[in-house]
């Protein structure tokens, strides 16, 4: 047989490719090319009606370095930012390069993500900017270790956890946290009604505190916290790594403390309620139902401040 005839292709260059598909030729260049002499409208200075309570910049990708009492210790992440400051009436717009700027630099001075440095970033941020205020929230995922309960296997965990921070040179700062984990929930309703078994569900768990201004983090991680909230208050714990000895002793633990939503949210409100530090807090938890196509869903919110 003879071989296959390859037949090439006689392309335009580069170039040709580009007119070809639309590209054009720079026009005449009238507008000044240094800084000093462009156009500066952002900081144009009239009445523009109303006050912006928050611009800026969401969304913003970059690592992170967090610290944690459980390990590992310390590890690296991906923290999602959003960096906001008001502007008065009297201002058509903020300088949004700004924000990210400072990112960088604190990036390449070995950015710690915990409330002290997210403080003094916040309050530079608002000098920096020239307002009075300004509002960081970053949110991470957080990994952390978890053994099986009988053959002591370890694997890795995670939760979802933020941080919002907001200045004002009145009042200083405001500091609230969050955390979503996840655990297992079994039907209290189907263990009481059937002659054996329970359906059970994974349940995730979503809290927001308030912190007050004594909050020591050196002394207290609220990332582990807030988890032992969710998790010990759940019919079981969930875990990477089980075998069968492990999966016996989880079944039962569950089957042994079985929840509704309603009870998750008030259990864990109890021992947030209980930490000293925490001034105001939500609990929403939503469960996966295994036997519907919806989830069940409960929350609250308490301010202790209004004891």
């Amino acid at each position: 047989m003879d071989p296959i005839k390859m037949t090439k292709k006689t392309l335009p260059n580069k170039a040709d490719r580009h007119k070809l598909f639309g590209s054009s030729e720079p026009g005449p260049r009238t507008k000044p090319v240094d800084k000093n002499g462009m156009a500066d409208l952002q900081n144009t200075r009239k009445d523009f009606m109303f006050d912006i309570d928050a611009v800026g910049i969401s969304n913003v990708k970059h690592p992170i370095l967090i610290e944690s009492t459980m390990k590992p210790h310390t590890q690296t992440t991906i923290g999602t930012f959003n960096l906001t400051s008001s502007i008065d009436k009297n201002s058509k717009g903020t300088n949004m390069s700004r924000f990210t700027e400072q990112l960088h630099q604190y990036h390449e001075s070995g950015l710690i993500l915990n409330l002290k440095t997210i403080k003094k970033f916040t309050k530079e941020l608002a000098s920096r900017l020239k307002q009075k205020d300004a509002e960081i929230e970053v949110s991470f995922p957080w990994f952390f270790e978890r053994t099986s309960p009988t053959s002591e296997l370890t694997g890795m965990n995670h939760a979802n956890a933020s941080i919002k921070v907001s200045y004002d040179s009145i009042n200083e700062f405001d500091i609230e946290v969050s955390l979503s984990g996840t655990i297992t929930t079994l039907c209290p309703c189907s263990k009481e009604i059937s002659e054996y078994s329970a359906h059970n569900q994974r349940g995730q768990v979503s809290m927001t505190v308030k912190l007050d201004d004594n909050f020591d983090e050196s002394e207290i991680d609220w990332k582990e916290a807030l988890l032992e909230a969710a998790e010990s208050n759940a019919s079981a714990r969930i875990h990477p790594i089980l075998k069968r000895p492990d999966e016996k002793v989880v079944t039962e633990q569950a089957f042994e403390n079985p929840r509704f939503v309603e009870d998750i949210v008030r259990l864990v409100a109890a021992d947030l309620y209980e930490l000293r530090y925490v001034t105001k807090f939500s609990v929403f938890c939503r469960n996966e139902e295994s036997i519907h196509l919806h989830d069940a869903v409960a929350s609250l919110t308490y301010d202790k401040s209004k004891d």
